[in-house]
C-alpha cells in the first residue's frame, strides 16, 4: 500500500489501519527461504528453483506467503505442486485453445510435467498465467529433483485431475453444454479441480513424517477441505466468471422455478424483483458450501504441526470470512469483491489453534444467520447449516469452559447451568468413591488404585493395622529373646 492509501484508510476506517500496523509489528515471519542456512531445503541457491518461487509469487498472492512458512522441504515441494496444478489449469481455462489440441495437452500433462525440456507456447496472448508454461521447463527440471515419494504423489495426482478436466473440457467443446447441471455434477467438477488438491497435500503431508501416516488417508475430510475452498472462490467470482462465459453454478441451485432464471447472467440485473431472486440463488450456493464445513473443522484437528495447521487454517478461515461477505450482497452479482485486508491480517493473527478457528467459524455462521430472511426459501436450511458449525463448536470447545494460558488450567463459568450439573456429577462421584472405600474397609479389602487415588487423605485398612502391629510385635519378640539368650549365655558360664 502507497502513502495515500494508508492516510486514507487512517481517516476513513481507524480501527482497520490499527489493525494492519499491528500485523506488520507483530506478526512474525516464520521463514525467509532466500537465508543461507535455509537453502539445502528451499533451493534458493539454484537459479531453476528461484524462477519457480518467483513463479509462485506471480500466480498465488494468497497462498505464496503461507507455503513459504512451511517448515523444511514442505514448502518447496507444495510450491513446485502448485505450480504443476496450475499449468494444468491454465490450459484447462484457455478457451482459445482447440479441443483438439486441448484433449492430448490434457492428458499426457503428468508426462510432459516429467520430461525434461517441455514447455509450452500456444496459449492465449491474453492468459495471465502463459509465462509459466512458456518456461515449464524450469519447473520439470524442479519436480525431477524431487524425494521419490513426493515426486510420485504430485504426478498421481497430476493423472487424476487432468483426466477430469479433459472429460469436462471435452464435454463443453462438442455438446454445446455451457452449464453443470445437477450439484453431484458439480461436486465431481469441484473435486477435480480441488479435492484432489486436498488429497494430494495430505498425502505430501504424511510423507514428510510431519504429519501421522493416516492423514493420507483421509480422503473424505480432505476433500472437503478441498471444496469449500474452491466453492466459496466459484460464488466469489461470479461476475468475473461471466464476463469470461464460464458457468460453474449448477444449474439445479440457480435454475429453481421459484427463481425464475433461464440463463446464470440474467441475475446481474438490477431491478428491485431481480435483484431478490438472484439474493436467494446466491443464498442456495452458499447454502450448499456451508456443508462442508464442520468437515474442514474436522480436518484441522487433526493437523500437529503448527506450520502445516497455519497453512490450511488460514486459507478457510477466509472462506468463511468471503461466504458472510457474499451472502445476501448485492454487489457480488455487478463486481468481484473481497474482504478488506485488515480483515485477512486479523484473521491470519487467530488462524493458531484449531479451538480459535472453530470460534471464528461461529462467528460468520451467526453473521450469516443473522443476514438470513424468511423470505428466503433457503431461510431454514441456511439456519441449520449454520446451527452445526456451532454444535459443532459446542461439543469439541464447550463455552462454559475456560482455560487459561498463563495457569494451564481450566475453569467453569459458574453462571451456566452445565456447570451446576457437573458440580453435582462431580459430589455424586465423590459420595460413590467414600462409599466404595467404606465398603472396603469393613470386607477387609484394601481399595484399587483408582479409588484410592480420588481421595484426598489415604487411610489404612483394618486389615493393614492388624499386619503392622503383628509386625512390631514379632520385631519385639525376637529382640526379646536375643537379649535373653545373651545374658544367659554370659552368666551362665559364671
Amino acid at each position: 500500500m502507497g502513502a495515500a492509501n494508508w492516510i486514507a484508510l487512517l481517516l476513513t476506517h481507524p480501527l482497520e489501519f490499527r489493525t494492519l500496523i499491528q500485523f506488520y509489528l507483530y506478526h512474525e515471519q516464520k521463514r525467509d527461504i532466500a537465508a543461507i542456512k535455509e537453502h539445502p531445503t528451499s533451493g534458493w541457491d539454484r537459479d531453476s528453483m528461484r524462477r519457480c518461487w518467483e513463479f509462485l509469487d506471480m500466480t498465488s498472492r494468497s497462498f505464496a506467503a503461507v507455503i513459504k512458512e512451511l517448515e523444511g522441504d514442505l514448502a518447496r515441494t507444495i510450491a513446485l505442486f502448485y505450480l504443476v496444478l496450475r499449468g494444468l489449469d491454465t490450459i484447462e481455462d484457455d478457451m482459445t485453445i482447440p479441443d483438439d489440441v486441448k484433449q492430448p495437452l490434457l492428458r499426457a500433462f503428468h508426462v510432459h510435467t516429467v520430461t525434461p525440456g517441455w514447455k509450452f507456447e500456444g496459449s492465449g496472448p491474453n492468459e495471465k498465467d502463459r509465462q509459466l508454461l512458456v518456461e515449464y521447463d524450469t519447473v520439470v527440471e524442479e519436480v525431477n529433483r524431487l524425494n521419490p515419494d513426493y515426486k510420485s504423489i504430485i504426478i498421481d495426482i497430476a493423472l487424476k485431475m487432468e483426466t477430469g478436466m479433459a472429460d469436462y473440457a471435452h464435454k463443453a467443446a462438442t455438446t454445446g453444454s455451457i452449464y453443470l447441471e445437477t450439484v453431484a455434477e458439480y461436486d465431481l467438477y469441484c473435486h477435480y479441480v480441488a479435492g484432489l488438491v486436498g488429497e494430494g497435500l495430505s498425502r505430501i503431508f504424511s510423507a514428510s513424517g510431519k504429519e501421522g501416516a493416516f492423514l493420507g488417508d483421509q480422503l473424505e475430510l480432505s476433500n472437503s477441505m478441498g471444496l469449500l475452498l474452491q466453492k466459496t472462490n466459484i460464488i466469489r467470482d461470479y461476475r468475473e466468471d461471466c464476463d469470461e462465459q464460464r458457468y460453474f453454478w449448477p444449474r439445479e441451485i440457480w435454475g429453481r422455478k421459484e427463481y425464475g432464471f433461464t440463463e446464470m447472467h440474467q441475475m446481474s440485473a438490477t431491478d428491485p424483483d431481480t435483484v431478490k431472486r438472484a439474493m436467494w440463488a446466491q443464498s442456495g450456493m452458499v447454502l450448499d458450501a456451508l456443508r462442508h464445513t464442520t468437515d474442514a473443522l474436522d480436518y484441522l484437528r487433526l493437523l500437529k504441526n503448527q506450520s502445516v495447521f497455519n497453512f490450511c487454517a488460514i486459507p478457510a478461515t477466509m472462506a468463511i470470512a468471503t461466504l458472510e461477505l457474499c451472502f445476501m450482497n448485492k454487489e457480488m452479482f455487478q463486481r468481484n469483491i473481497k474482504i478488506r485486508k485488515a480483515e485477512a491480517a486479523k484473521l491470519i493473527m487467530r488462524s493458531t489453534n484449531p479451538r480459535e478457528v472453530g470460534l471464528i467459524f461461529r462467528e460468520f455462521a451467526r453473521k450469516i444467520h443473522a443476514k438470513a430472511v424468511p423470505s428466503d426459501p433457503n431461510f431454514i436450511k441456511i439456519s441449520i447449516a449454520c446451527c452445526k458449525i456451532e454444535t459443532w463448536c459446542e461439543h469439541n470447545y464447550p463455552s462454559f469452559v475456560h482455560f487459561s494460558p498463563e495457569t494451564g488450567k481450566q475453569s467453569l463459568e459458574p453462571t451456566d447451568a452445565r456447570t451446576a450439573l457437573i458440580m453435582r456429577e462431580q459430589a455424586l462421584e465423590a459420595q460413590l468413591v467414600k462409599k466404595k472405600r467404606a465398603e472396603d474397609i469393613r470386607n477387609g479389602v484394601s481399595p484399587s488404585n483408582a479409588y484410592v487415588d480420588k481421595l484426598e487423605n489415604r487411610e489404612m485398612s483394618s486389615k493393614e493395622i492388624m499386619m503392622y502391629v503383628a509386625a512390631v510385635f514379632g520385631l519385639m519378640l525376637v529382640m526379646g529373646v536375643s537379649i535373653i539368650y545373651t545374658v544367659i549365655y554370659f552368666v551362665g558360664d559364671r
